[in-house]
């Protein structure tokens, strides 16, 4: 999956998390209110402790908390020391509403996550 659109997007936030290597982002159950965009480094993705994704620049993770408003489905660690970007639901909607290919890149991501988990499950 290319990335460069959303990384484009945010390269020159300076309003970015920065999590060390080991940290966790968020936690499987928790409730979400952000998503995040890597800035810089790799962030594990992982669901009953098993890996599923290493998401790296670009990429986003949390989404679904801000699309469904459900608690956490997975849980995120960082993999290197990584700069997230932090998107809460106004910035989302804004985004959405402003930017038309950010949308199609969060949905590609979430059918590319849906086929892989049914791959899984298959």
């Amino acid at each position: 999956m290319d990335n460069s659109t959303t990384i484009n997007l945010f390269q020159q936030a300076d309003d970015f998390e920065s999590f060390p290597a080991g940290q966790i982002v968020f936690k499987e159950g928790q409730p979400g209110e952000v998503m995040y965009v890597v800035k810089e480094g790799e962030v594990d993705i992982l669901i009953d402790d098993k890996l599923c994704e290493t998401v790296g620049p670009g990429g986003i993770l949390g989404e679904l908390a801000l699309i469904d408003d459900k608690p956490r489905s997975a849980t995120a660690i960082a993999k290197s020391d990584c700069k997230l970007v932090p998107i809460d639901e106004k910035r989302f909607k804004f985004l959405v509403q402003q930017t038309p290919f950010f949308s199609i890149q969060v949905m590609r991501i979430l059918a590319d996550r849906l086929r892989r988990m049914n791959t899984l499950v298959n």
